[in-house]
């Protein structure tokens, strides 16, 4: 068991770019993890330790990012309950019907328009979760109220592709 001490230095360090502790975690724990993934979601080794990767870089960047501000205790039962939970997500969503399919591919395809700025800032607010603050900050924004501004903007510009896109169609 970490101390409060240990655990504070880590998410420092992990906070500067410093990521030898997940390196050791990786090398430590794939093993293991490769024995819980087989005998929990039936994984083959190979695909348990790509799963662990990526659980590890998505913890990365919830500490990078600040969704993570205190290093839980247990890590590793932060991890493991990391990777059950993208594995049932995975698991429960169902194949979309072919007009949603269709549907959402069309928006991507409108949203790969948009300019690299309203993405980011679209990609920051609905896919990663940031407030508007933290989108400011990201940005470079001078407050919350410029990225709400922002934000408008480019859902605008994504609705007028789509209108114009629609009215291409008929």
């Amino acid at each position: 068991m970490n101390s409060p001490q240990q655990l504070a230095e880590v998410l420092t360090s992990l906070r500067i770019g410093n990521q030898s502790y997940l390196i050791a975690f990786y090398e430590q724990n794939r093993d293991l993890f490769a024995r819980w993934a087989r005998r929990q979601h039936q994984l083959v080794p190979a695909v348990a330790h790509e799963l662990l990767r990526t659980v590890l870089v998505d913890f990365y960047d919830q500490v990078a990012d600040g969704r993570l501000t205190k290093l839980p205790p247990d890590v590793r039962a932060y991890v493991y309950g990391l990777a059950d939970e993208q594995l049932r997500s995975a698991s429960t969503t169902e194949i979309l019907p072919k007009d949603e399919a269709g549907r959402r591919q069309q928006l991507l395809r409108l949203f790969r328009q948009l300019g690299l700025d309203c993405q980011k800032m679209l990609m920051y607010f609905y896919f990663r979760g940031y407030n508007f603050e933290k989108v400011a900050g990201k940005m470079g924004f001078a407050n919350a109220n410029v990225a709400r501004m922002q934000k408008a903007t480019c859902l605008r510009k994504l609705y007028e592709l789509r209108m114009r896109s629609e009215a291409g169609t008929r």
